[in-house]
Parts: C-alpha cells; sequence; structure tokens
C-alpha cells in the first residue's frame, strides 16, 4: 500500500509512518520544515516538503499521485493561537480532502477530536473553542466529499508505551486516555478495513486488540 501522511513528523504521525514501513507499506511523509526529512527517513518514510498553510491543491496532489490512502495527523499544536487552528486544524484538512480527489485517491482518514458534536461551552479557553470549531469543520467538509473517509476521535494522547487494546466505537464515548502508540496501530488497522469507510469512530484505551476492534466496527 502506498500512503501519505499530513503531519507526518507529529507525535502520531511519526509512528505510523514507522508502523507501515515496518510491515512494507511505501509511506510519504508531508511536512513543512526540511530538517525533519532525516528523522522520516530513519523512519521508514521519504518525505514531501510542504507547507499546507500555503500550498494550492495541485501542488499538493502531485505529491499524491499513486497513492492508496491518505492520512490527516497534522495539527498546530502546543502554543498555537486561535488563527492557526483554522489554517492548520481545518483548511489543511480540507485541502488535502481537494487534493486527493484531484490525484484520484480515495481512501482519508482524518485524525479528529472528541467534544466537536456539540458547541463550545461558556466560559471554553478561546484557543480551545477554536480548536474543536476547526475540528469540526473539518469533519463536515470531509463529510460532504465523496471519499471513502474515515473520523478517528482519539481521547486524551499520551506518550505512554501502547498496550496493543483499545476501546473503538461510534459516538458518544466516555471520555478518557489513550496513547499514541495505540492511536497510530488503530489508523494503521483501518487502513485494512475499507468497510469503516464513512465512519466516525471513537478511541480509547480498553481491553480488545486492535485488530478485534477494527474487525468489529467494519460494517
Amino acid at each position: 500500500m502506498q500512503v501519505v501522511i499530513a503531519g507526518a513528523h507529529g507525535k502520531i504521525g511519526l509512528r505510523l509512518a514507522a508502523l507501515l514501513a515496518g510491515r512494507g507499506d511505501v509511506v510519504t511523509g508531508v511536512v513543512r520544515n526540511p530538517d525533519h526529512r532525516a528523522d522520516l527517513e530513519r523512519a521508514g518514510a521519504s518525505a514531501a516538503v510542504v507547507d499546507l498553510e500555503c500550498a494550492s491543491a495541485d501542488e499538493l496532489a502531485a505529491h499524491l499521485t499513486g497513492a492508496d490512502a491518505v492520512v490527516f495527523a497534522a495539527g498546530a499544536g502546543p502554543g498555537s493561537g486561535v488563527a492557526r487552528k483554522d489554517s492548520v486544524d481545518r483548511a489543511a484538512a480540507e485541502l488535502l480532502a481537494t487534493a486527493a480527489q484531484l490525484a484520484g485517491v480515495r481512501r482519508y482518514l482524518l485524525v479528529s477530536s472528541p467534544g466537536v458534536d456539540a458547541p463550545p461551552e461558556p466560559g471554553t479557553d478561546e484557543v480551545w473553542a477554536a480548536y474543536l470549531r476547526a475540528k469540526k469543520a473539518a469533519e463536515e467538509a470531509l463529510r460532504a466529499t465523496d471519499l471513502d473517509w474515515t473520523i478517528l476521535r482519539p481521547g486524551r494522547l499520551t506518550d505512554d508505551p501502547g498496550t496493543g487494546r483499545v476501546l473503538l466505537a461510534p459516538p458518544p464515548v466516555e471520555r478518557s486516555d489513550v496513547t499514541r502508540d495505540d492511536t497510530a496501530a488503530v489508523l494503521a488497522a483501518l487502513l485494512d478495513a475499507p468497510r469503516t469507510a464513512r465512519r466516525v469512530l471513537e478511541l480509547r484505551e480498553g481491553d480488545h486488540d486492535v485488530h478485534e476492534a477494527v474487525a468489529a466496527v467494519s460494517g
């Protein structure tokens, strides 16, 4: 399988790149900083240096030609403000969808967030509220396409070692943690599960083997 990961140098993206390359997939990581190329190559992936906040859909589509799937794991990250929550967490996700359509890539996995189904509560930190609104808008834009999308909403992410056991279910799901290792493992398994297309799934730590959990939600 040929997979392109947007945000491939992030904490989930780099883990996913290593997992996919380790099982023999051909992985291209889209990164903004050329200095990140070496880290991707160590993980077994090649790098496409593209600034998703500036690139056109045609420019990005040129890096998707021949791919079987794309994964959006990018994010503005801690310390970013309201504007970049929109330009990365929403606009870049939409850009990837448009580019995928131009390149003829149908499978699209979006890493989203819990808590987007309801408006932010009064008094919510403005940056966090902007993040939730951006993720919700990205989900809505993706749902409006004819792509074979799957939206994954992991819980609070931790850097603890993965357990290989998760809870994966349609919303609503109670809030709890999940490791970045297990999130990457679930994304890899979802790529092998085309019958999860057009599903929104919440991910938490749990008791089910990753592959069994994905099989259970493959409708």
